[in-house]
């Protein structure tokens, strides 16, 4: 049997005095709505105005917490993504403060600083059009970017930074096919997820993905007296998010965080021959990729983006020239 967690069974703090909404037993499967990570204060018609008026107090929202029977401190859960369905749309906004450029003088400072608002379109891609890009076309790999169980200490706590019970990890690769394991600090687990994306490039660089609500169809078992600490994964090929061909910029500096400014302000760079610098900061946020390519080299880093030329139509590809 499957069962059904709602969305409006949902919380923002990681608390591990929260009730359980919900109960399973190891082995169940369950489908957790969840809602998209603004808690329904953007919406398909929303514009960028709209993100002066967020109540942050409502930022990501989580389904939960679900109870595992039996589980008690020291065990640890295994998750099984076996679906993850979009409800036909999602958002990309790069908010005032917020972001890796948020602080970085960029060529003025209202350049990337926002509000700025996309919406995308989806069915067999997320969509959506981007300066002279009549139409960018992102392949679609949904994930839970918040999935955690509770906290060993007493409070309240955001659900902004990862932790040692997983949360807001954003890694692309929790998706369908993928095996997360958590560790369990209390009696009962406390599972909660959110915050989930269709698509992200590696860093997340503007601060937000493909926001959406998704339902996540997962399988949790529970293992006994692992002992883990922290979260890990298994995951399979993503072969939604391997591409044919990149533009790629390496940032080269003795800061390994300077570099990985360098790396997508030269993306930036690049595609506001043919958009607006803030649309390039959020393309990069959905689709370039920050590797770290060498660490070795002293006295310098280099962080790389990669660009993948794919998502753009056929015709267009040959403008992403470097010069």
């Amino acid at each position: 049997m499957m069962y059904t967690i709602h969305s409006r069974l949902s919380h923002n703090k990681w608390d591990n005095s929260l009730p359980p909404v919900f109960s399973i037993k190891s082995g169940d499967v369950i489908k957790v709505e969840s809602k998209e990570a603004s808690d329904g204060q953007v919406t398909p018609s929303s514009t960028a105005s709209d993100l002066l008026k967020l109540d942050f107090s409502r930022i990501h929202p989580l389904t939960g917490p679900i109870e595992i029977q039996n589980a008690e401190p020291g065990d640890a859960l295994e998750i099984e993504f076996l679906d993850l369905q979009h409800k036909g749309w999602g958002w990309t906004g790069v908010l005032p403060g917020f972001g890796f450029l948020a602080n970085d003088q960029y060529t003025t400072p209202i350049d990337l600083a926002g509000p700025a608002l996309k919406i995308w379109k989806v069915r067999e891609y997320a969509e959506a059009k981007f300066g002279d890009v009549t139409s960018v076309k992102i392949p679609l790999y949904p994930f839970p970017g918040v999935i955690g169980t509770a906290l060993p200490s007493p409070g309240k706590f955001s659900t902004i930074p990862p932790r040692e019970n997983g949360g807001n990890m954003d890694i692309k690769h929790l998706g369908k096919g993928s095996r997360l394991y958590l560790p369990v600090f209390v009696k009962g687990a406390l599972l909660s997820l959110g915050d989930t994306h269709l698509a992200q490039g590696d860093g997340e660089v503007c601060g937000t993905a493909i926001e959406a609500p998704i339902d996540v169809t997962l399988r949790v078992t529970l293992h006994k007296g692992k002992g883990l600490q922290q979260p890990i994964f298994e995951s399979p090929s993503v072969k939604e998010t391997d591409y044919r061909e990149y533009l790629a910029y390496p940032g080269i500096d003795h800061n390994l965080w300077e570099a990985g400014k360098k790396a997508v302000k030269g993306i930036i760079s690049i595609l506001s021959r043919f958009m607006s610098p803030v649309e390039a900061y959020m393309l990069a946020s959905v689709a370039v990729d920050l590797k770290v390519s060498q660490v070795v080299d002293v006295p310098n880093w280099i962080v790389t983006a990669y660009l993948p030329k794919d998502i753009f139509p056929e015709d267009f590809r040959g403008k992403l020239s470097i010069f």
